[in-house]
């Protein structure tokens, strides 16, 4: 399965869909996941955070929603 985790795109929301403890723990039982840029500014994790763990980034929603 391929999971998709778009930014939060409504004012003064900082949640994110996705950890990247959670990532890692969905990649571990063989997901994969695509998560826009930027998504996890909100709670002080960059993209390389998720990519440290296996996530892909996506430069735009439009990319995540189009994929996942």
């Amino acid at each position: 399965m391929l999971i998709g985790v778009p930014k939060e795109i409504k004012n003064n929301e900082f949640r994110v869909g996705l950890t990247p403890g959670s990532v890692r723990e969905v990649i571990s039982h063989g997901h994969q996941v695509l998560v826009e840029t930027g998504a996890g500014l909100g709670i002080g994790k960059t993209d390389d955070d998720y990519i440290a763990v296996g996530a892909t980034i996506a430069q735009t929603a439009a990319d995540v929603f189009k994929k996942a």
